[in-house]
């Protein structure tokens, strides 16, 4: 039964978009991943996914959003499966190195949908709502990276799981000056 964060059932018609939403999600993932971005349609898309072109753009009102969409999902697994890797790590290199290979990997998969949702993530229009995730889930990255840093190198956290942009160069330079330093 499909539950919300409340724990209350979902009715038909939230069920019936959320079941839309995942055969959009999974007709654009295969197409893209067959055939790259440039070489898929949004009228193919809307084909395989049984729904109209309207309906399609209810859900992403791009091909960029559908990228977005469809590379958000696959990039939230690969930073979980690298938060998970990460953790109990000897080194501080084997740590970050586990967190970051499966986001990597994901972006890899097919190389110029990778460069294509990382050009859009970074210039994309942020009110738009996968690029809003996809921007998050950067956040949720760089957020790891700093626990990672700070679990192995004993600092007290230079910010918490709100990470704004920047951050984390701020935080690595600093541990720089501190090991520089000899601290």
């Amino acid at each position: 039964m499909f539950m919300t964060a409340s724990a209350e059932p979902l009715g038909r018609r939230e069920r019936n978009k959320q079941l839309k939403r995942e055969r959009i999600t999974a007709a654009a993932s295969a197409l893209f991943a067959e055939h790259g971005v440039d070489d898929v349609t949004t009228q193919q898309i809307a084909d395989a996914a049984d729904v109209g072109t309207g309906t399609l753009f209810l859900y992403a009102k791009s091909k960029a959003e559908l990228l977005l969409l469809v590379q958000n999902t696959h990039y939230a697994t690969a930073l979980a499966r690298g938060e998970a890797a990460s953790t109990g790590q000897p080194t501080t290199l084997d740590a970050v190195t586990a967190l970051l290979t499966p986001v990597v990997e994901c972006n890899r998969t097919h190389v110029e949908n990778g460069r294509t949702y990382l050009r859009e993530m970074a210039f994309g229009d942020p009110r738009e709502p996968h690029h809003a995730e996809a921007l998050e889930i950067a956040g949720r990255t760089e957020a790891a990276v700093a626990q990672v840093l700070d679990a192995h190198l004993g600092a007290e956290p230079a910010f918490g799981s709100d990470a704004r942009e920047g951050d984390l160069g701020n935080h690595v330079r600093h541990h720089g000056v501190e090991r520089a330093r000899g601290q």
